[in-house]
């Protein structure tokens, strides 16, 4: 068997396939997540590392939040949640792991005229799956429709709408996201954002964040970010940076 031969086609067919993947898009840093899908056969990780203000004495950290995704076919990817986080109020301390969350995004439609690019993801917190001081008494999901037009060359406008429960009470919290993209150049890209959460028996609060990412390759992407609460009840400010890469 000529194993030069078998080795020449297989790197030559891995070279023709990443020419024709489009580079990779990712969930984070924004709130807003993306309609695009993980390609098929392809494992992708989005992690980063957050530092929040939440009112005087209290801050949380995220050390750090990972995002799993698999896909599948052209239309479904599997998701997987882990993030470990440290929640400081006054003197106390708690840390350990949040539940861990399964779930999909399935695309439903791609861009045609006026009509957005859309994908629904869905997310199921599993209550034991997770550091004691962090369980919950009940199964949490969450939705949301993705949505994303593209405005030029340069430009595209995204929104996110949909619902999360928190595994304590039965009332759900509305969410909503809206951001603008901007790609500088071919590998810097850059956001603002409003984004917000309405409790269904609370105030709502509203938040505005801003961000860019750097494209090392076409697998493998750099962000930084940060953003403001606008109202009482958002947390004072955030900053973020992480990665993301896929194979």
């Amino acid at each position: 068997m000529n194993y030069s031969l078998l080795l020449f086609v297989a790197l030559f067919s891995y070279g023709t396939f990443a020419q024709q993947v489009e580079p990779i898009q990712a969930d984070r840093p924004d709130q807003t997540e993306t309609p695009s899908l993980v390609p098929k056969g392809m494992f992708q990780l989005e992690a980063g590392f957050t530092y929040q203000k939440n009112k005087p004495n209290s801050t949380s950290l995220a050390l750090p939040t990972a995002l799993w995704k698999y896909g599948v076919n052209e239309n479904f990817e599997l998701r997987l949640i882990t993030e470990v986080a440290v929640d400081k109020d006054f003197d106390q301390q708690t840390s350990g792991i949040n539940p861990i969350l399964i779930g999909c995004k399935i695309k439903i439609a791609e861009e045609k005229g006026i009509f957005p690019k859309t994908s629904i993801i869905g997310h199921m917190s599993i209550p034991n799956a997770a550091s004691t001081p962090y369980k919950t008494e009940f199964y949490a999901p969450e939705f949301r429709f993705v949505m994303q037009h593209t405005l030029s060359e340069r430009f595209s406008l995204s929104y996110n709408l949909g619902s999360e429960w928190d595994g304590i009470t039965p009332e759900p919290t509305f969410i909503y996201t809206l951001t603008t993209g901007c790609a500088i150049t071919e590998k810097l890209g850059s956001y603002i954002e409003l984004f917000g959460f309405a409790p269904q028996k609370q105030t709502a609060n509203h938040s505005f964040d801003g961000g860019i990412t750097y494209l090392i390759t076409n697998d493998f992407m750099l962000d930084l970010s940060s953003g403001v609460g606008l109202t009482e009840l958002a947390p004072d400010y955030y900053c973020a940076f992480g990665f993301s890469f896929r194979m």
